[in-house]
């Protein structure tokens, strides 16, 4: 299966992570503080490494978790690939579903964004999540899952 026909998530899944490594970076800036603040004479040898992982937690990780992900819906199966250091390719056929979620956290309410999950048959990797889609994309997926499923028990 060709990695160049995945379709990516939606970009606005790359600025919620961003803004969730934004409130990891500013723990760790407040937690490096208080220990420069600590060791006194000591100026900058927890603050530069502190700031310099929240730089790298903002600019380069988001993105690269990003563009580690991607789906395809085509000829009656879902196929989820993620993964940054250990990749992992699940497909999952229509005729193993169970049921479908479309979940909303806080962050994904606010850049409109969604987790559609689904449920399969058995107990090995029961349920694959696909983060990170628009919120009425995931909708429409559900929806053409739940139509798929419906013409097969027919």
């Amino acid at each position: 299966m060709d990695d160049d026909a995945l379709t990516p998530l939606d970009p606005a899944y790359a600025s919620m992570l961003r803004l969730q490594f934004a409130i990891v970076s500013l723990a760790l800036v407040a937690g490096a503080t208080v220990a420069e603040l600590a060791i006194p004479g000591w100026t900058g040898v927890v603050w530069v490494p502190a700031i310099l992982l929240s730089l790298w937690l903002l600019i380069r990780l988001p993105m690269r978790r990003y563009a580690a992900r991607g789906y395809m819906l085509a000829e009656e199966r879902l196929r989820v690939v993620r993964g940054i250091l250990f990749r992992s390719d699940t497909v999952v056929p229509f005729g193993r579903v169970q049921h479908i979620d479309v979940n909303q956290g806080p962050f994904e309410r606010l850049f409109h964004l969604a987790t559609l999950t689904v449920h399969t048959a058995g107990s090995h990797n029961a349920s694959v999540s696909l983060p990170g889609l628009n919120q009425a994309d995931a909708n429409a997926m559900r929806e053409e899952i739940r139509a798929a499923i419906r013409r097969d028990t027919q």
